[in-house]
């Protein structure tokens, strides 16, 4: 379905190449003073166009309110933000309307929907509806941050090209990747234009940390923290894989080197190392959470690959044209974020660690 969540729940709308995508969102207390500048910011961050190793799609992405605030303050009511679709050019999309791309949802949105689904641009499929993420996950970050709980992501692997483990992300948005290390950001990038030369493209790594979230949320057994946030994570086209502090690693441990000792530091009880990833038995330990979304080389190429003609049922080529990324990953990272966000949002209204009702937060 279109809808996340139990206490914050998000409602996502459009097509890529309809009028508009965008997010409706209901349970949002009532007393929030937006920071419109801090949400078109988010936006911004995940647009089209923003550098020469993203899609040339020219979308200015200008986010318009439409219902659920009265002077700038949210009412409790849904509140329904968009941002409309002005670049679109559908034609290399209906030209191939009955050769499914590979790698692409549309063999399997033909066996869901028939020949009723929006071919254009992947319409309901599409990376342009995560827009309409990040918009409601810069309304959860607002909440968050009135209870001190911070979101930052960053590109962790680009190729065989892997970060290593940064001390700060000051300087994660002075790079077009949004890798906080300098130089492995310019040999990211290399990676990213090499792909695109060779008419391919490349896959990643985005690492996603929740900073001094609440202890004690979530819900043991089906609606663990991890269940919700891989859900949450996993409805981002292109992710292939979650993992929660050392994760697949895990596996290759002992468990006297993968427990996380416990000690007391200012009076608080505190692990030693974080290799859960700040859950233990789907529920917040307190210290910081940390996942790693492993995303697939984005699928739109241009070199010929073999597909079928679902009129004909005879074997052709397809050579995907048009605007498209050559790694989904440095856009993807606000989206990452704003996923995380919706998620930890959700549990802590129903905890009421977020009040139904708020001062300016």
């Amino acid at each position: 379905m279109n809808t996340l969540g139990k206490h914050y729940r998000i409602t996502s709308i459009g097509e890529s190449h309809g009028q508009l995508v965008g997010v409706v969102i209901d349970g949002c207390p009532a007393g929030l003073k937006l920071d419109m500048a801090h949400l078109q910011k988010d936006l911004d961050r995940r647009r089209p166009g923003q550098s020469n190793i993203t899609t040339q799609r020219n979308e200015e992405d200008q986010a318009e309110i439409l219902t659920g605030l009265y002077n700038g303050v949210t009412t409790g009511a849904p509140i329904t933000i968009i941002t409309r679709n002005k670049d679109r050019d559908s034609s290399k999309y209906l030209e191939q309307r009955w050769t499914p791309r590979p790698g692409h949802a549309d063999y399997t949105a033909g066996l869901r929907y028939g020949e009723h689904q929006d071919p254009r641009g992947g319409g309901r499929f599409s990376g342009r509806n995560t827009a309409g993420f990040v918009m409601a996950g810069s309304v959860a970050k607002q909440l968050l941050r009135g209870i001190g709980t911070n979101i930052v992501g960053y590109t962790q692997q680009i190729g065989e090209i892997i970060s290593p483990e940064p001390t700060d992300f000051d300087h994660m948005e002075e790079n077009p990747v949004r890798c906080p290390d300098p130089v492995t950001a310019e040999k990211m990038r290399k990676e990213i234009e090499s792909a695109r030369a060779d008419n391919d493209s490349v896959g990643g790594k985005i690492r996603c940390i929740a900073l001094n979230p609440p202890k004690g949320i979530g819900d043991p057994i089906f609606d663990t923290l991890e269940g919700c946030l891989s859900k949450a994570f996993f409805s981002i086209p292109a992710v292939k894989a979650v993992e929660f502090g050392s994760g697949v690693d895990a596996a290759g441990m002992r468990g006297s080197e993968h427990n996380d000792l416990y000690a007391v530091q200012d009076d608080e009880i505190v692990t030693i190392t974080n290799n859960s990833g700040g859950i233990l038995g789907g529920i917040s330990t307190g210290t910081h959470i940390v996942a790693t979304i492993t995303f697939k080389p984005t699928p739109s190429i241009g070199k010929a690959q073999r597909t079928v003609d679902l009129r004909t049922k005879e074997e052709t080529t397809i050579r995907v044209e048009g605007r498209h990324d050559p790694c989904i990953v440095p856009r993807a990272v606000p989206v990452v974020e704003a996923m995380m966000a919706v998620v930890l949002a959700d549990y802590e209204i129903g905890a009421g660690m977020i009040p139904r009702t708020l001062g300016d937060i």
